[in-house]
């Protein structure tokens, strides 16, 4: 009774605490569309996500019932770091719906132009002009927002004598007055909404000597508690160990639990429930490698396999380079690629059930081969070329003379197609992962490359079929499943059975030496399909914004040689990262991992027109 009437209080006094305005509210995942679009057309970094941000504190005053109901005292407010565009999951600041609406645009507009030069004040004024000068039509908007903004502020004269120069410096600077040489922080007063705030990120993580083998994660697949709020963290050296049962007497040190306190601890393998509200009552994150981790009891599931039952190397490897975004710099000889075959097996049988697609694929596939095609470009034909024509008009307005029979006209004939295509799978760990209730993510590939495989041996144009994996930069893993030159034969087909999943996801390794392989071949069209379940990451620093360039690195390489890269992913969050990679129209998202099949076959019938 006493615990019900005790929540019920909570929720009480924190109501009448806190204005209601859920009925102006704005979430992120409405807006976030928006937001990317005005920050990359405002000229922000491609790689940078929009992510929700953590609460932090502010010093801000508080009303009598805000400190009697313990609330008011952390707000999430937004950041920009080098990796992500960090901005709260909800606003609902002013009492108008269009007004929040705003200001996420107007958050996105400043991000775009934002330099950071450590005077928080000095770099939001000026990052406000560039932004009016960039986005003209977010003038009236701004003044909108700064007037409705300037409203909420708290008077100068209910402040303490120390707290009231800051907010009279931030209030000067949001009018646009001289707001003085005083130097304030964000955590000095009380938020404010229209600016930004810069993050350190954790540019730093690739070089700070991680040697681990694992990644993390629960080697008994017990589910964690996964929370996408973007939070500060920083860097601590562990002290030496001692026995963690030993507790030093000085508990008087011990003054909030947001405070690094260097103490071992016995490592617990139950998942702790209060881990996330810990974290959310935390200002900044400390982060300290010990010398034992979770991941480390399960590096041996992750180690190489033995030469006896390892596949059969394919020629003696080969050197590739990778980028390093932090130096824009082209590190060359950076990773080690070796090819090879799995050993042979017992042949593949597919189910009846698939081997009915697959011949139901293939006859589209042959129909639509010996189909005649349009040609464009032609003196004579059937029907108009609306490209060709509106640019003959243009062109004789202009004073460029032509023939009296201009080429403005298409007509369909048959033609000799003149393609390859590679399809490169990635077998990394993670499609061991169920991605139905009855089949694997490696099933669901496995199904996809042998009806690919039945579907294009019908049409006569050339492919070859590779998989992927890594393990650090010195191991990346290149499966040989058809060659160019291969017949698809029993042989192959048994390759494509014998398929298993693999290590990690080197993805921009793979994608280069896939470059290097159909850059040689003679066809005019050359298509690379990778077919993909997750990001790019492995065991070094080769994760996170790393990884992601490095790939897009990669991408581009590939189109500068010609090929016309596409990706097909069963990642559901793909439409993070994946338009970064391939851009908004070089990449597939199959809802529905049964679908696979289907969506990989219509993405090449797209492109192979």
């Amino acid at each position: 009774m006493e615990e019900w009437i005790g929540q019920w209080w909570h929720r009480a006094v924190t109501r009448a605490a806190e204005p209601d305005r859920t009925h102006a509210q704005v979430t992120l995942e409405e807006m976030r569309r928006s937001i990317a679009l005005l920050y990359r057309a405002g000229g922000g970094d491609a790689a940078v996500r929009v992510t929700p941000v953590a609460d932090s504190r502010h010093g801000g005053p508080r009303g009598w019932l805000q400190r009697l109901a313990g609330s008011g005292i952390r707000v999430p407010l937004p950041v920009l770091d080098w990796e992500t565009l960090a901005l709260p999951a909800q606003v609902a600041v002013f009492d108008q719906r269009e007004l929040n609406r705003e200001l996420y645009l107007w958050l996105a507009a400043l991000a775009a132009v934002f330099e950071p030069t450590g005077d928080w004040i000095a770099d939001n004024r000026a990052a406000t002009a560039r932004a009016l000068q960039r986005f003209a039509g977010l003038r009236s908007s701004h003044a909108r927002l700064a007037q409705a903004h300037l409203a909420q502020r708290p008077p100068l004269a209910r402040l303490r004598a120390d707290a009231a120069p800051f907010e009279a410096a931030v209030q000067a600077a949001l009018r646009g007055d001289d707001h003085g040489p005083l130097f304030v922080e964000p955590q000095q007063v009380a938020p404010v909404w229209l600016w930004l705030t810069a993050g350190l990120g954790n540019a730093a993580a690739g070089t700070s000597g991680h040697t681990g083998d694992g990644t993390g994660e629960r080697p008994d697949g017990a589910p964690d508690t996964e929370s996408k709020s973007r939070r500060r963290s920083r860097r601590v050296e562990q002290k030496e160990a001692r026995n963690p049962l030993l507790v030093a007497a000085k508990t008087e040190s011990i003054t909030t639990w947001s405070e690094l306190i260097r103490l071992d601890r016995g490592t617990d393998d139950e998942v702790d429930p209060n881990a996330t509200a810990a974290a959310n009552d935390m200002d900044t994150l400390s982060l300290a490698r010990g010398e034992q981790t979770t991941a480390s009891r399960i590096k041996f599931d992750l180690d190489l396999p033995s030469a006896s039952a390892d596949d059969l190397p394919l020629g003696p490897g080969r050197k590739t380079p990778e980028w390093d975004w932090r130096r824009s710099v082209l590190q060359p000889e950076h990773c080690s690629v070796q090819c090879s075959v799995a050993r042979p097996g017992t042949p593949y049988v597919p189910p009846q059930a698939l081997r009915a697609t697959a011949r139901r694929v293939r006859r589209r596939l042959e129909v639509l081969r010996a189909a005649p095609r349009w040609q464009g470009g032609q003196t004579t034909g059937d029907e108009f070329d609306i490209d060709a024509w509106v640019r003959f008009q243009t062109e004789s307005q202009g004073g460029v003379q032509h023939s009296d029979s201009p080429p403005v006209y298409i007509r369909r004939q048959r033609a000799e197609r003149s393609l390859a295509t590679l399809l490169l799978a990635d077998l990394s760990l993670s499609t061991d992962a169920y991605a139905t209730d009855h089949a694997r993510v490696i099933d669901v590939i496995r199904d996809a490359l042998y009806v690919f495989g039945e579907a294009l041996s019908g049409t006569g144009d050339a492919f070859e079929m590779l998989g992927f994996s890594s393990v650090r930069r010195q191991h990346v893993r290149i499966q040989h499943i058809k060659g160019f030159g291969e017949r698809w034969n029993d042989t192959v087909r048994s390759r494509v059975g014998a398929l298993k999943p693999g290590f990690y996801t080197r993805m921009g390794a793979a994608v280069r030496d896939a470059t290097r392989r159909l850059g040689a071949r003679p066809e005019r069209q050359r298509l690379l399909l990778v077919l993909t379940d997750g990001k790019p990451n492995d065991l070094d620093i080769y994760e996170g914004r790393y990884g992601l360039e490095d790939t897009r690195h990669a991408v581009q390489e590939a189109r500068d040689a010609g090929l016309i890269p596409f990706c097909v992913t069963i990642d559901q969050e793909a439409h993070e990262y994946l338009p970064m990679l391939f851009g908004s129209q070089g990449y597939a998202l199959v809802r529905r991992p049964q679908d696979l099949v289907q969506r990989l076959t219509q993405a090449w019938v797209t492109l192979a027109r």
